[in-house]
């Protein structure tokens, strides 16, 4: 892949499995205003709280005309299992070959109790109904991280 997307490009169509089973692609939410928040992996503490706080305001950001999703290198069948426990309203898409994440520059390299390993690093992007890329945050701290997500989303 070439250079890391930019605020103001166009973001590529990219094409995921989703945790409803279907293929979905970027092309998909033309129109609307699209958040993806790149978290690394299902069912760990700080991914769960920014899921479980982007299912709390997807009410307000459905009301802005913007859809969330969330990506991580998990399969599909432990998304499924993140869905249904804590009832999250919108899509998980499965980016196991990281091909996305590399795209948008958050495959990287991470540590953890000493540990160097590839993962994604915390990120959250707002693409415009144009589906060009308008605002990103990067290596997110999770608290308040969804509050700021929205005020963006109004405010553009």
């Amino acid at each position: 892949m070439g250079e890391q997307l930019k605020v103001g490009d166009q973001v590529p169509n990219f094409k995921l499995l989703a945790s409803n089973g279907e293929q979905v692609e970027l092309s998909d939410y033309a129109g609307k205003k699209l958040v993806i928040y790149f978290y690394p992996r299902d069912m760990t503490p700080g991914c769960t709280t920014e899921s479980c706080d982007f299912r709390d305001f997807n009410g307000q950001f459905g009301q802005n005309n913007a859809e969330v999703i969330g990506i991580s290198p998990d399969d599909l069948a432990s998304h499924e299992q993140f869905v249904g426990k804590h009832e999250l309203p919108f899509l998980l898409l499965s980016d196991t070959e990281h091909t996305v994440s590399e795209l948008f520059g958050v495959w990287k390299l991470r540590s953890w109790n000493g540990e160097e390993f590839m993962g994604i690093e915390r990120s959250t992007f707002l693409i415009d109904e144009q589906g060009k890329l308008a605002k990103e945050w990067r290596s997110v701290s999770v608290d308040g991280h969804v509050q700021e997500v929205l005020e963006a989303v109004k405010n553009s």
